[in-house]
């Protein structure tokens, strides 16, 4: 079997291709999918190695549909690229750096998420980036209502726009405000609006309604969470989910010195703040089914200050959320006071 690394690019990519008989072709196309079916359409089926990036997925997926075989590879596993460190470092070497690799299977292949969680991705990243602006638009208007010696009532995010009008400011102060009133109307709509795709994409997902079982985990939590982990079977175990979401301490130890630091924060960022915002809630929360989380954490925030016990909280509900997925089952309220008795007992 033919051996191909490719460099991919925003415009262009440079092409390694390791033939069976010695040759080795190399050439630099346009990223695009007319190209890609041009240059691998018709041709012998070829192992085809890639970085994972921005354009990996919707590449691989084309060169598939080819015939070929492709594997999307974890571009920070460093016997992928033994030279790495030369003075010289180029597309063209990085893509023979990639073939040699496919050859010699000396790479490390990610895990690819399905089209249906890929597609929830898209809409919580979108929602995500309407959240981050109408908080700074909301910002901005209370800042400049402070400055006129005024104050806008606390309120909801969607509430703003009615608390400001109500005040009845005067011009020219109200004509200024008016442009950001219109955006925090847009983007208020825009929100609902990815929040009514999100329903429709994982209305049907029974893992998602099974998460929100779990106390302060909501939809769009729940939502995230699937969408991360797609498939369980890819961790081994909680412990390793949390060491993916960065939830881990940083570990500093040689010989018998043994240090712990603050969290990894590797991985996916939005998922992390999602769960520490979700431990944050159960920290407020007064639903029966939280209290035997709350009171462990509220017993871990005596000893350890609210800072660390909320990052703590996050990893155990990161945790439980894992073996809801695994288990395929919901929460059990009192799951948690059942345990501790059963480890007193024992």
């Amino acid at each position: 079997m033919d051996h191909l690394g490719i460099d991919l690019h925003k415009r262009d990519s440079q092409i390694c291709w390791l033939k069976d008989t010695g040759e080795v072709v190399e050439r630099r196309i346009r990223t695009t999918r007319e190209r890609f079916v041009e240059v691998f359409g018709g041709q012998p089926r070829a192992q085809i190695l890639l970085e994972a990036s921005t354009e990996s997925e919707w590449v691989a997926r084309c060169l598939e549909g080819l015939g070929h075989q492709v594997v999307v590879a974890d571009p920070g596993y460093a016997p992928m690229y033994p030279r790495r460190g030369a003075r010289q470092k180029n597309d063209r070497r990085d893509a023979q750096a990639l073939a040699m690799a496919s050859r010699a299977g000396t790479y490390r292949a990610v895990h690819r998420v399905s089209p249906a969680q890929r597609a929830v991705r898209d809409v919580l990243t979108v929602r995500a980036q309407l959240v981050t602006s109408r908080t700074r638009v909301i910002a901005t208007v209370r800042a400049i209502v402070r400055g006129q010696g005024q104050r806008v009532p606390s309120c909801s995010a969607e509430g703003v726009v009615g608390q400001v009008e109500a005040l009845g400011l005067a011009e020219p102060l109200a004509g200024t405000l008016r442009p950001l009133l219109t955006v925090l109307s847009t983007l208020t709509a825009g929100i609902e609006a990815s929040e009514a795709q999100l329903v429709t994409l994982t209305g049907d997902d029974r893992r998602v309604r099974a998460l929100q079982s779990v106390p302060s985990v909501g939809p769009i939590t729940a939502a995230a969470f699937v969408a991360t982990v797609d498939d369980v079977g890819r961790f081994r175990d909680a412990a390793q989910l949390t060491a993916y979401l960065g939830l881990v301490p940083r570990d500093r130890s040689s010989g018998e010195g043994h240090r712990s630091g603050r969290i990894t924060k590797a991985g996916p960022a939005r998922m992390r703040w999602l769960l520490v915002q979700a431990a944050w809630r159960l920290l407020r929360t007064k639903a029966a089914g939280a209290q035997a989380l709350r009171r462990w954490a509220e017993a871990l925030v005596a000893r350890r200050g609210k800072g660390i016990a909320v990052v703590a909280v996050a990893r155990r509900l990161a945790r439980v959320l894992f073996a809801l997925l695994r288990d395929d089952s919901t929460f059990v309220p009192d799951h948690e006071a059942r345990r501790q008795a059963a480890r007193a007992a024992a």
